[in-house]
Formats: structure tokens, sequence, C-alpha cells
């Protein structure tokens, strides 16, 4: 696949990164020589300095051949602009573009990206799957990640097993044995920087990460089973009032009237306008890292701490330092993955990487067959991936036992006319079906391959 990229920030290069990893061939785009030079030295791409909306430019990138344009400048306005001039001029198939002004995303304007007013395919806004994101981890704490799939009905959450965690040194063949009911599978084991597809005889240790899929309605039984059994966040604290803090906040306040919630914001501006926008919010001016501003917001008396300023160092320190003055938990936005390795180390309960949140749904694009979401986990090494079986699919009609998977791929669940179903060995998927699962990133080509459109179904 041929694929240009506008804006080689952190975002875009994550992108790139990712793309190149699999052998597309990945162009970029950015008005900075420097950040050009930066990502062409260290991935296989081509780096092209200009105006990624500029029809010149564009054609210097390959855009009469390339499949797909992703725009994740910092301007919206440079990203609409460059999907319009990919379409009208080159007749790019595919046109995704990043949007971060909350105003152009309000619901009032919810027509305005559609096909009929624009040539964009899909418009991704990092903040919002950020901020949904926090509120996923916070609406499901003791799960150091959570995704969601197949309409809501189905989740993946991944569960650090302690020490007196019940499940440990059982063979996971048997937890389906002593929980029938359950409709839980582990499908992935992070085991000592060494990601894996666990067999049925395979145990988990203490230490691991486990991967498990469910049944939405199951996740905090799925979390008790694991020995976290969590009380959700009634006091919360938020370092960082931009985007992602206010949104986090406002649905908050909008799905959780009860709950008690605090802002630290550093700008003076800021902190009046959020002010206003939010009705119990309080908000605080000052730094995260003031341990007078920490106690005005009464942080020895909160049972979360969330920090998502636009600085990874203030964000860790921040988490680090409430939990030492007495929250009870700390959630961290870090976008460094080398900084994300070193707080394993520190005493942070949870960490979101905004860029993995964001690359996931793009990849959700990038992937050929029936493919409807992917989410990617431990920097790509493996995606939890959703997709619609086809009558083509060799995966269809045949029973679970008779597959011939990889070792890489393990299927959790499957969604049939509105019910979750836990496959076991009779199970037979049917076409039509929403089939849920976990493939290392060895194996993706092979999952696209299962879901495949064939000329046989037109």
């Amino acid at each position: 696949m041929k694929v240009i990229i506008c804006g080689a920030g952190q975002v875009g290069y994550g992108i790139a990164e990712r793309l190149s990893q699999e052998d597309n061939e990945v162009s970029v785009i950015d008005t900075s020589a420097a950040l050009i030079n930066g990502i062409t030295d260290t991935l296989d791409v081509r780096g092209y300095v200009g105006h990624g909306a500029h029809p010149d430019v564009l054609a210097r990138a390959g855009a009469e051949d390339a499949d797909m344009i992703i725009a994740v400048t910092l301007y919206d306005e440079v990203n609409i602009v460059a999907c319009e001039v990919a379409h009208a001029l080159f007749s790019v198939p595919t046109k995704i573009a990043r949007i971060r002004s909350q105003s152009y995303l309000l619901p009032e304007y919810a027509d305005l990206f559609s096909s009929k007013n624009m040539s964009i395919d899909v418009t991704i806004s990092p903040e919002v799957e950020v901020g949904k994101m926090v509120l996923r981890r916070i609406s499901f704490p003791g799960a150091t990640d959570v995704a969601r799939f197949a309409e809501d009905q189905i989740a993946m959450v991944a569960i650090e097993c302690m020490e007196d965690c019940p499940v440990i040194n059982t063979p996971l063949e048997q937890l389906s044995q002593l929980f029938p009911d359950l409709v839980a599978t582990v499908v992935g084991v992070y085991r000592q920087g060494r990601l894996s597809v666990p067999r049925s005889g395979d145990q988990l240790h203490a230490g691991d990460l486990a991967y498990v899929i469910c049944q939405r309605d199951h996740t905090r039984r799925t979390l008790g089973l694991f020995g976290h059994e969590e009380q959700e966040a009634a006091r919360i604290v938020i370092a960082g009032g931009g985007n992602i803090g206010t949104y986090v906040a406002r649905r908050i306040e909008e799905m959780q009237p009860k709950t008690r919630i605090k802002i630290i914001e550093s700008d003076r501006e800021r902190a009046v306008a959020i002010s206003e926008q939010l009705r119990h919010t309080i908000v605080l001016h000052g730094s995260a890292l003031d341990q007078a501003i920490l106690q005005q917001a009464d942080i020895q008396d909160a049972d979360l701490m969330v920090t998502l300023t636009n600085n990874d160092q203030v964000n860790i320190l921040g988490a680090v330092m409430a939990k030492a003055l007495g929250c009870r938990s700390n959630l961290s936005l870090v976008n460094s993955s080398s900084l994300g390795e070193v707080t394993r180390s520190l005493n942070i309960d949870s960490l979101i990487n905004p860029r993995a949140v964001t690359i996931s749904r793009v990849l959700q694009h990038v992937r050929k067959g029936r493919i409807r979401s992917v989410y990617a986990v431990q920097n790509g090494a493996a995606e939890v991936i959703e997709a619609e079986a086809l009558e083509t699919s060799p995966l269809v009609g045949r029973a679970f036992r008779q597959l011939d998977l990889p070792a890489g791929i393990r299927i959790g669940a499957l969604l049939r006319d509105g019910q979750v179903i836990r496959p076991n060995g009779d199970t037979r998927i049917r076409a039509k079906d929403r089939v849920v699962l976990f493939a290392t990133a060895g194996t993706v080509r092979h999952v696209e391959q299962l879901f495949r459109v064939s000329i046989q179904y037109f």
C-alpha cells in the first residue's frame, strides 16, 4: 500500500513507523526540514519538505499513485484542505484527517464531515479518543488497559497478576470449567518483556499481564476473579485543563454527577475559561508539582489522580507526588515510549499512550478484509482485532478444533445476533458473526486473509 502522511510530529512519526514496518510505501510531508531529516534518518520512508495541502508537494510525494492520505499536522485546516486536494486532483481513495478543535466536532455540526459535504472518509480527534480511553480506565479500576468492540458488547482488559491473584498457577482450561457462565478468555500474556498467545494448558504467573477478551457486562466479575476488587473513584483530581482534561471532566459530570472532580491548570486564562465551561468541577490555578496546590486539592483524600498535561515529566512526577501524599491510585498520560518503560519502576498504577490510541484508529482503516476495529497493544507487538466473518471466509462452518490457526492468533469471543459467545472446541463461526481476536504482529496478515472479501462474494 502507498501511503502519504502529512505531518512528521509525534503522531505522524508513530504512524509512519508502524506502516513502514509492515512494508508499506510511506511518504511523509512536513514544513520542518529538521523533522523530515529526523524521520528519514530513522525510518524506511521518503521525506518531503513542504506544505501538505499544496498540490505540487503532494504530486512530488506520489499522490497520483497513493492509496491513502493521512493528514495529521497540528492544524485542522491544513489537514482538511490536504484531503480535499488529494481527492479533487489525485483521486486518492482513502482520506483520513486529524481534527483537534472541538468546535468542529460539536453535535450540532455532526453533518459537516459527511460525504455529501467533504471528501474526507475518516476524521480522528486524538483528544477525544484519549479522553474516551481515560474514561474507560476510570470505569474499570484494576485494569491497566481497556478497549471495547462489537457495538460495545465485548471488552478487552489487560490485568496485572499480583502475588495474591486467585487464578495464577491454574491451567487456563480449568478456568472455563470452574466458571462456566463467565464469558471471558485469556488471549495474551506479557511476561518478562515478551508477549505470547497462551494455550489451554498454560498457566499464569505472578507478575504477568494478562489480556482478556470478555463480555462487557462480565468485565467487573473478570477483574474480581483476578483479585482486583478496586472501587470506582468518587473523588478525582485531574492535572491539566486542556482539551483532554476538560473533555474527561465534562463527561464525568454528565455520566457520574455524584463524582467530585477538581482540575489543576497552570495557565490562568485557561483555568478561568474552563471554570466557566464546567458546572460542578472545581478549577485550581497552579502547578501539579506544587505540593501546596495538591494539598489545596485535598489530594490526600482523593481516590484517583489523573495527569493529562502536555508534559510527560510533569505527568509522571505529578502522579508520583500525588500517591506519596496519600492519593489512593493514579493514571498518567505519557507520550514517550522510553519514558513509559521507566515508569514501571515508579509508583504509577496505569499509563495511557495517546500516540498508540491514535495509531490504533488509523490501523483500522489500513487493514484489509472486513476489519471493523483494531487496538494495538505493547507498542504494536500485537493487535486486538474485530472482524466480520463472510460466507467466503475459511473460518465459517468449521468447528474451532478443526481450525488450523497460527500459534500467534487466539479468538476470544463472538457476537452473533446480539449475543456474546465464548468459543469452545465445538463452536462454529457463522457468516456475519463479529469475531474478536488477539493476534501477534507477525500474524496480522494471516488475519486479513481469513476475513478477506473474495471475488465470489460479489
